[in-house]
């Protein structure tokens, strides 16, 4: 393993290491800068002095163009990472020593503008997010051994993001999965929380524009804001009003996720409404994808009429707690807002929720009269997906009017709907990173038509009333159920 983790290395640096070529942006070489200081002794082991040489001449290289160079990476975690890169080299080598300063103050102002008051990132993307948290809490540790007192905005920007990564996190301890983001290595987030000493609970409110109910053993995320806009929509996705469902440590309701590892047709595809667990109008998404342009040395799409309204409340009752938001995503095309509507049982044991498709203003009501009298009083064709974690057991039940869910753990949901839609259980992927390939699972739709002013379509998940409270869930049981 370690010859072949030299002759990669080495390779490039023959193939690159003069500046040019694969290789060379900016967040790249902060990262990449890291892991060389960190593994040298690993990647010189048994090396000749030319070897040697040219590994310290790269090193130095790079340096130097990170000095030069770091403003060119896009803000937020490239950025991050960029000036961490540089950071990790000044505090660990000789001879440059007189970058650190300079650059923890740029860190800082990062800090102050990137990091907004809920502890949130302009590009909304979980798994970044706590990707930032670990560099500057590593960053802060450091300096704290080196007896060096970190800028404030550092620490200050620790403290605004650990509440929201904590509003993020389901039962299982994973992120929830929106806007380019995957859950994490298992047990990151609850280390970095470890390590960052910062005890303050999760937002009431919204974090980073995501709104969490959590009751017993389920937790349930929903992206309640407006999706990035300009540069910071990159990887975003139309994922408006998509929520996910965790019970316990198992993930039901998800969305299919970033399909960045798997090409450009899958990453397209993981954008789209469709691939989330929300409601859509057939054939289009509630934000649309523009023309690529080159972001950080990568070819992308940013996100274009995305919805320009987005309303939230939160109610928390004796017996319920829910929240209430709604987007104008498809006003534009046909004069209709989504509004959803999520309560959740105080025993976690059941979520409600209520799709609208309805008009609010009287332009509004002549715009989708319009579309009524151009397609003969056909209606408008809508569907709300539940996109299934590749681990739960989906069947329809009682002639198809339900479907029932069952999880590794044992325990067994039911969904159920108010008869306006049509229920089906068609394929659906789980696009997970660190996989050759994309999963094969379920989803759940409801599909139905719009013509009237106001369509409601009613939902219910629900345990199986023989499902116990308390679940013994192992992890060394999964071994035995795939053996």
């Amino acid at each position: 393993a370690r010859n072949r983790a030299q002759d990669w290395t080495y390779e490039w640096i023959r193939r690159f290491g003069k500046g040019k070529g694969n290789g060379w942006q900016a967040d790249l070489t902060g990262r990449r800068l890291m892991r060389w200081i960190n593994h040298a002794i690993f990647l010189l082991n048994g090396r000749d002095s030319d070897d040697s040489k040219a590994f310290f001449n790269v090193t130095s290289r790079q340096i130097r163009y990170l000095t030069r160079r770091w403003k060119a990476a896009s803000p937020g975690l490239p950025r991050f990472e960029a000036l961490t890169g540089l950071i990790y080299a000044g505090l660990s080598l000789d001879g440059v020593d007189d970058i650190i300063d300079p650059v923890i103050a740029a860190l800082a102002r990062e800090c102050a503008e990137q990091i907004d008051d809920e502890g949130g990132l302009p590009t909304r993307n979980p798994e970044e997010l706590l990707e930032v948290f670990t560099l500057l809490t590593w960053i802060v540790d450091t300096l704290a051994i080196l007896e060096r007192k970190p800028e404030a905005h550092i620490t200050a920007a620790i403290e605004r993001i650990a509440p929201a990564l904590r509003a993020l996190r389901h039962t299982d301890g994973g992120l929830a999965r929106f806007h380019g983001g995957g859950r994490g290595l298992d047990g990151r987030l609850d280390q970095a929380l470890a390590a960052s000493r910062t005890k303050k609970l999760r937002h009431k409110g919204l974090a980073m524009g995501f709104a969490r109910l959590s009751k017993g053993r389920t937790s349930v995320v929903m992206d309640a804001s407006a999706p990035p806009r300009k540069s910071a929509s990159s990887n975003a996705h139309a994922s408006s009003l998509a929520f996910e469902l965790t019970s316990g440590r198992r993930p039901m309701i998800v969305n299919c996720g970033s399909g960045v590892t798997f090409g450009s047709s899958w990453r397209r595809a993981g954008r789209a409404t469709p691939s989330h667990s929300t409601l859509g109008l057939e054939g289009m998404s509630s934000s649309r994808l523009g023309p690529q342009r080159r972001v950080n040395g990568r070819e992308t799409e940013m996100l274009i009429d995305t919805p320009g309204s987005m309303r939230f409340e939160s109610r928390d009752n004796e017996d319920t707690v829910e929240f209430v938001a709604a987007h104008d995503g498809y006003v534009k095309s046909h004069g209709l807002t989504h509004m959803r509507k999520l309560i959740l049982g105080r025993d976690g044991r059941s979520l409600s929720g209520e799709d609208t498709l309805l008009t609010v203003e009287t332009g509004h009501e002549k715009q989708f009269d319009k579309i009524m009298d151009d397609t003969a009083l056909a209606g408008v064709r809508f569907q709300i997906r539940f996109h299934l974690h590749p681990d739960v057991d989906a069947e329809l039940d009682l002639g198809g009017t339900v479907v029932s869910l069952e999880l590794k753990s044992g325990e067994v949901w039911i969904l159920r709907q108010n008869g306006r839609a049509q229920l089906s259980l068609e394929p659906s992927v789980y696009l997970e990173k660190g996989r050759l390939s994309p999963r094969v699972t379920k989803q759940i739709v409801l599909s139905g038509i719009a013509n009237a002013h106001a369509t409601r379509i009613g939902w219910t998940i629900g345990k199986a009333q023989d499902t116990p409270t308390v679940v013994k869930d192992l992890v060394y049981e999964d071994a035995l159920l795939d053996s």
